[in-house]
């Protein structure tokens, strides 16, 4: 048996592309799901290049490292840390939704995150939630405040300066845009 971790898989639909790719190439799949895929060959009866290959053709990368392997998790975490906000509850700090959901201090998970991405957890949370922000406005399905709530904001002011403090613009100038640039989450 092996697992394969997989970079860049942030929602069902990568989670099905990856397992028709390995079902595919005739591997039996035992689990696929955010950031890993198992399956019940071992390590060298796999075509590592080949699958390699085809999964940067469809946007995702194998890791290799242990610390990018913790980065693939905690940023798996985090989208389903941003999917618990639902509704505005917020069940635990991230920091304690990240420990409990990797069994890691959070500390370790932090200074991993840096040193790997450049950047902070929190930094990456925040991007993640004003990337949905712009996928929500662009539904034109939710009102501003239904969107601060839905993502735990205490305000929909905070969302506002959040917005504008990471895209440089309102939320009204972003929408009036012509083709309002938009980041898919696995780019964040």
């Amino acid at each position: 048996m092996t697992t394969l971790h997989i970079k860049n898989m942030v929602c069902d639909r990568c989670i099905a592309t990856a397992r028709r790719l390995l079902l595919e190439e005739g591997y039996t799949v035992s689990e696929v799901s955010l950031g890993k895929a198992v399956v019940q060959q071992e390590a060298h009866e796999i075509n590592m290049p080949r699958i390699q290959w085809q999964l940067r053709d469809l946007g995702f990368d194998l890791i290799y490292s242990r610390e990018e392997q913790l980065v693939a998790q905690i940023k798996a975490a985090v989208l389903a840390y941003i999917d618990t906000l639902d509704g505005g509850k917020q069940p635990h700090k991230l920091s304690v939704f990240l420990s409990d959901a990797l069994e890691t201090g959070y500390q370790t998970l932090s200074r991993t995150f840096s040193e790997v991405t450049d950047d902070t957890i929190e930094q990456y949370y925040i991007r993640l939630k004003i990337e949905k922000v712009k996928e929500w406005l662009t539904y034109e399905e939710l009102t501003l405040s239904e969107i601060a709530w839905k993502l735990g904001y205490s305000s929909v002011q905070h969302l506002s300066n959040q917005f504008k403090k990471t895209t440089g613009m309102t939320v009204r100038k972003w929408k009036s845009q012509q083709d309002p640039d938009r980041q898919s989450l696995d780019e964040v």
